[in-house]
């Protein structure tokens, strides 16, 4: 993302927090910043290294804090398999997150399709299953990567 970009987002997010009565502090804006400047998804503790360079003295309580309020606000996604964050490309209302990772390079793109929602939605309230972060993570190799080849 370009600083322009960045600074869109922070606003936006800023905006939404107050509408909820939350508060982004310096420490959660940091968080979010170093997660959009990112080009790939960043664990807690590369997160940790690079506040290194924006706070004196972070810990890993402060970070862990910080994406705790993140994810729950929406500001951010957890994938999984990566065990990294990645900046919500739709913080404005509640969503399934589904994410495209390639193997090869490391990039992930945020999809939001309400029909992978819906029926995932289906499928686990037929098995009597309630879920609570209904994350979809396809990996596999982007369009850059695979070189237009399909298959």
């Amino acid at each position: 993302m370009t600083e322009q970009e960045i600074a869109a987002v922070l606003e936006r997010a800023e905006h939404l927090c107050r509408g909820r009565g939350a508060r982004l502090t310096q420490q959660r804006r940091t968080v979010l910043r170093l997660l959009c400047a990112s080009d790939k998804p960043l664990s807690a503790y590369e997160l940790l290294d690079r506040m290194r360079g924006c706070i004196k003295n972070p810990a890993p309580p402060t970070v862990y804090r910080a994406l705790d309020f993140l994810l729950e606000h929406g500001l951010v996604h957890k994938l999984e398999s990566l065990h990294a964050f990645v900046g919500c490309a739709h913080p404005e209302h509640t969503h399934a997150g589904q994410f495209l990772i390639c193997s090869d390079c490391g990039d992930v793109s945020e999809l939001e399709d309400s029909a992978v929602a819906k029926s995932l939605q289906a499928a686990g309230k037929a098995a009597g299953f309630r879920m609570t972060r209904p994350v979809v993570e396809l990996i596999g190799t982007c369009a850059h990567c695979d070189g237009g080849k399909q298959t």
